[in-house]
């Protein structure tokens, strides 16, 4: 009995570490807050900064395992300008106004694959 209590200690300890890994954190930095979410597993999901509680500045978002998926600009909490997004094939190159898609263009090693 007291094995069977001390597995059951010991697996809700480490589903305690985990969650605590998951809660997002919030840092200021000057004017704005610095944001940082998490995935289940605890790797970085996405980070980035809000301004007077909107998204603003540089954004970056990573898969479940660790690689950056897309990075882009917020300004008063629209897309702006360029963003990046990552596949395993290719790079698609989007560019926004005013939070709609503009353009995109889509990248391989080889070169431009397709321009709207």
């Amino acid at each position: 009995m007291k094995k069977t209590a001390l597995i059951f200690a010991f697996i809700f300890s480490i589903a305690l570490v985990n969650a605590q890994n998951t809660k997002p954190v919030f840092e200021k930095e000057n004017n704005k807050v610095k944001a940082t979410y998490y995935h289940t597993n605890g790797e970085v999901s996405q980070v980035g900064y809000f301004l007077d509680g909107k998204l603003d500045g540089e954004w970056t978002m990573f898969n479940i395992e660790g690689r950056k998926v897309a990075k882009g600009n917020y300004a008063e909490g629209k897309k702006v300008g360029k963003w990046f997004f990552w596949n395993d094939t290719a790079l698609n190159e989007v560019d926004f106004e005013g939070s709609k898609i503009a353009n995109v263009t889509k990248w391989k090693s080889e070169g431009t694959l397709v321009k709207n």
